[in-house]
């Protein structure tokens, strides 16, 4: 079939649609952004079967939506209207939510119903499970939507409220007074449902100390407790603050109206260091919560040990790579036999901390620190010569992120996950030992393949080109019972010891030769010289992504942007 996809930006699960129609052989024409003459040009051209819609922000003009089948994916169940779906349900504790498929209308979301999805709605963020539930939901109605569009099956039904099966309902667009966080009176778990309702996007404005801030990334603390509001703790990059009954840990802070931090997501304590007095945060910086706060942890099973790296959006800065590098090296030297490199709940990586990098005063310099330190873990991932090292690329991946995965000896991928495992739409040439691990891989000719079409890639494709060694299913749960399955067998095989004899060998080789410093430094020559070019096109790029800005748009503040490069560059020249 000849499928239009529209969406407002090129999100992940417009990603995975993409992948997905293009393996069932369908003719494909993309549109992000929505330029509505742009948009009329092209219908007129391609005449579209379908258009599909994953992500949509803005209107479908009305002349497009009478000509032309148009379906949008609505992260709700059946009945449920309005722009702030997933916010709704998962501030207020529901149980089981939804993905509902239906023709554009005139009255938005009440369009014919062309298929429906429930899901046991998770205590997590709405990000994540955007990413996981309501993007595997919305890939199973659209294939057999399409399929029965194919085939003449398609029955689609109007929305009927007088139906005892339709439980949803016009909900209004929800705003900063509906997610109002009072800490005296609001239990932990109350406000960690409303931040997680909130995350990523738009975030939950509120005041700490003082601090007018949007907040982030939240879990429950048990073991602390203080007067409400108050600080108690700063770990990790993330701070602890008292509820009515207990306190909650924030990772990310967006700072509003202040001119010593930029206005975009960064380590809460990143934010509080620059703000808050000093004498304070060292009153409150030795206290100790429970696990909840920390990025990094390890669960070992017998001979087994499972390396978690939860960093927030899959990013990672200077100093969380070099805590990674800590841990890996503190299990290197023990007793374990094997290391599962997990990733995070959210993300496997994404690679280095472009907000961190975009906030420093020296965005060069932090750049520089941020690709050494990624390289540093890398590097430890391949000098394991005394554990079998299995990259377990739960959630999707990117840039350096993707590549990461590469350095273990096995690769288990979950069906559904998408990975982009280049670096060029940064304007970046790309580091972490890629021009050896990629190729190892899949070849040269592959590798630039893959590092110059910067498409991204599914699961499937990724197993089938022997970029990962086992692929298996999407179901969550199923997925890390068969993880762990395996991961037992190949502990308990007989030739683990002739196959870490090779592996040392290799190794020496490898090292001896310099063959992987040789790659080290040709990358980090290509990214020193693309990071102190203040002119460069990754520091544009870098901007708009952490600015959420389309590509190419102009701003008013690109002026001031500019004029703080120029003064970093002289800073640069003459430090």
């Amino acid at each position: 079939m000849r499928v239009l996809i529209l969406s407002t930006a090129f999100s992940g699960l417009a990603q995975r649609l993409l992948g997905e129609l293009q393996q069932l052989g369908h003719e494909i024409e993309e549109h992000y952004d929505l330029d509505e003459d742009t948009l009329r040009d092209q219908v007129e051209r391609f005449c579209p079967e379908v258009i599909l819609c994953p992500f949509l922000t803005q209107r479908i003009p009305d002349d497009i939506c009478r000509n032309n089948l148009c379906l949008i994916v609505h992260p709700g169940i059946e009945g449920d209207r309005g722009p702030s779906s997933l916010d709704w349900a998962i501030s207020e504790g529901s149980n089981e939510w939804g993905v509902t498929l239906l023709l554009a209308d005139s009255e938005m979301d009440a369009g014919d119903i062309w298929g429906t999805q429930n899901f046991p709605l998770r205590k997590a963020s709405k990000a994540s499970i955007y990413k996981r539930e309501v993007t595997s939901a919305a890939i199973q109605l659209i294939k057999k939507t399409l399929n029965d569009l194919e085939f003449g099956l398609s029955s689609p039904r109007p929305l009927d409220y007088s139906s005892p099966s339709v439980r949803g309902y016009l909900r209004p667009y929800m705003k900063q007074t509906d997610r109002f966080i009072d800490w005296a009176l609001e239990s932990a778990e109350e406000i960690v449902g409303k931040i997680n309702g909130a995350d990523s996007r738009p975030g939950i404005r509120a005041e700490v100390q003082g601090l007018d801030v949007s907040v982030f990334g939240a879990s429950v603390e048990t073991t602390l407790k203080g007067k409400s509001g108050e600080i108690l703790a700063i770990q990790n990059g993330s701070f602890c603050c008292a509820t009515a009954d207990a306190a909650v840990w924030i990772k990310q802070l967006k700072c509003w109206n202040n001119n010593d931090v930029p206005p975009i997501k960064l380590p809460a304590s990143m934010v509080l260091q620059k703000l808050v007095p000093v004498d304070y945060l060292k009153k409150v910086s030795f206290n100790k919560g429970s696990e909840s706060a920390r990025d990094v942890r390890v669960e070992v099973e017998g001979d087994i040990a499972y390396l978690y790296f939860n960093f927030y959006n899959g990013a990672m800065n200077t100093q969380q790579c070099i805590d990674l590098k800590s841990e890996l090296i503190g299990l290197k030297a023990s007793a374990v036999r094997m290391i599962v490199f997990m990733g995070g709940e959210d993300f496997f990586s994404n690679g280095i901390h472009l907000n961190c990098i975009e906030a420093s005063d020296d965005s060069a310099g932090e750049s520089w620190r941020n690709i050494n330190a990624i390289d540093d873990v890398v590097f430890e991932m391949m000098n394991t010569p005394n554990q079998v090292t299995v990259g377990a690329l739960r959630n999707n991946a990117g840039a350096g992120g993707a590549i990461m995965a590469l350095a273990c000896d096995e690769v288990i991928i979950r069906e559904g996950v998408v990975l982009n495992p280049h670096y060029k739409t940064m304007g970046l040439y790309g580091s972490e030992y890629w021009t050896y691990l990629l190729p190892n891989r899949v070849g040269p000719e592959k590798a630039k393949e893959i590092t110059e079409g910067c498409q991204p890639m599914l699961a499937q494709e990724a197993f089938i080109i022997g970029l990962v060694d086992l692929m298996f299913e999407e179901d969550w749960a199923e997925y890390h019972k068969h993880l762990r399955e395996y991961c037992k067998y190949l502990g308990q095989k007989v030739d683990i010891d002739d196959f870490l004899r090779v592996k040392r060998a290799e190794l020496v080789k490898n090292i001896s030769s310099g063959r992987l410093d040789a790659c080290r430094q040709a990358e980090l020559a290509e990214m020193k010289y693309t990071f102190y070019d203040m002119n460069s096109d990754y520091h544009q790029k870098r901007y708009e992504f952490v600015y959420k800005i389309a590509a190419g748009q102009k701003t008013a503040s690109e002026a001031e942007r500019s004029e703080v490069n120029s003064k970093k560059l002289v800073f640069q020249s003459v430090g």
